[in-house]
Order: C-alpha cells, then sequence, then structure tokens
C-alpha cells in the first residue's frame, strides 16, 4: 500500500463527499453507517462488509488478497481508505484501517425468538434495510433467511449485507449477528423454497481474537465527529 494510492483514493472520494455535504444539515454528521464496500485496487471484484468493534470484515467471495479501497460512510458521506486484505480464518477476511470508523458491536449468542432482526445492505449511494426472520430447519446446519422482498433477484450482489439484532432496552442500537453469504434452494417442485445463507457468530469469533492479537500498541487517527 503507497502513500500515492491513499492519496489518490482521498482525491476519488471528494468529489462525491462535497456534493453530499453541501445539502447537509449539521447534525448528519453525528450519524454512522456500519456497512462499508471493499474494491479490489484494480477494479477487479468488489462485496460488502460491516466495520465492527473488532475491525471491518467481508466474506472474501470477490477480493481475497493485494490492495483493495474500503469505502466508509459517514454522515457527511463517503470517504475511501486504502488498505489490504488479512485472512482471519473460517472464511473471513479483514482490512486494518488507519482512522477509527464507525462501527457497531458483534452479537455473539443466538437470539431469542421474539428479537427482532434487521438486515441492512447498500446499493451504490443508498443504503436499504428490511425486517427479517431468522428460519430453522431440522435438514440445514446453521440460521437462513426467507429472502426479502429488498433482496428479490439481488442476493448476489448483496453478498455480506449485515444481518443485526436490534438491543431489546435501546430501539437504536444494533449489534451484528452474521453477514449475508448466498442463497440456498431447498425442495423441489412447486414447493421448493429459497432461503439466504448467513455466516453467523460460530464464525465471527475468529475477527474478536484476530484483532486482539494485531492490535497491540497500534496508533489509531481519531475523527473528531466520529469519536467523542
Amino acid at each position: 500500500m503507497t502513500p500515492s494510492r491513499r492519496a489518490r483514493a482521498r482525491l476519488a472520494c471528494a468529489g462525491v463527499a462535497l456534493s453530499l455535504v453541501a445539502g447537509a444539515c449539521s447534525g448528519t454528521r453525528l450519524l454512522t453507517y456500519p456497512t462499508v464496500r471493499v474494491e479490489a485496487a484494480d477494479g477487479s471484484g468488489s462485496e460488502l462488509g460491516v466495520s465492527t468493534e473488532y475491525g471491518v470484515v467481508f466474506l472474501g467471495r470477490r477480493v481475497r488478497s493485494g490492495e483493495i479501497d474500503v469505502t466508509v460512510w459517514y454522515g457527511d458521506g463517503p470517504s475511501i481508505e486504502a488498505s489490504v486484505v488479512e485472512p482471519v480464518g473460517g472464511d473471513l477476511y479483514t482490512a486494518p484501517m488507519e482512522i477509527v470508523v464507525p462501527s457497531v458491536g458483534i452479537e455473539f449468542r443466538d437470539p431469542p425468538p421474539d428479537a427482532e432482526l434487521v438486515l441492512i445492505g447498500r446499493r451504490g449511494r443508498a443504503q436499504w434495510q428490511e425486517g427479517v426472520e431468522l428460519v430453522r430447519l431440522p435438514e440445514v446446519d446453521g440460521a437462513l433467511l426467507a429472502v426479502p422482498d429488498a433482496l428479490a433477484g439481488d442476493a448476489t450482489a448483496q453478498t455480506g449485507a449485515g444481518l443485526y439484532v436490534r438491543d431489546e432496552d435501546e430501539d437504536h442500537v444494533l449489534r451484528l449477528y452474521g453477514l449475508v453469504s448466498g442463497r440456498v434452494r431447498l425442495g423441489s417442485g412447486p414447493e421448493a423454497r429459497e432461503y439466504l445463507t448467513v455466516v453467523g457468530p460460530q464464525d465471527l469469533w475468529r475477527l474478536a481474537a484476530h484483532h486482539r492479537e494485531h492490535t497491540r500498541g497500534r496508533r489509531w487517527t481519531y475523527r473528531e465527529d466520529v469519536v467523542p
């Protein structure tokens, strides 16, 4: 990762960021968006990810190695940060960031049956979200999701979208439960159903372990509008 790449990434973002700031009210700078987009530096592939308290996490379906650009959305618009891919294990990947970015906590426990779950992704500049329910079937090891309207015909493009559990006590607080990893079709004929597959807490713990091992002694650069 060279200084010139980082400079080009920041300059490429400047025009977009300024256009969004021009129409933003003063309070929007306090809003945070944990969805990120990871793109190979050579433009060969991109996918969604989530910025968590343990770092950026994504599935490596289209980007698995080398230099990357990570687009992070703040209340005043996007910022592009140059980084490199680091494998975490269990088909998870991360990317070290030199600034503190908007992030969410991770929920490592299965939510109760009545928990409210929210799926959040992004298409271009627009973020979308939709309430969903976990589906558990005896013939499947792990959680599934019924395909929501927001992903009808678009599940592949939203690989890496985050599945969140809403905090029982604070409605505005979300915790990451998993990442959309694809879709599966079960059954045959008219009884066949499609579901979204999810990489969940059983794999996300690897990110926490990786973070603790690799951030000892690291210095952070802070943004005043993100860190109090």
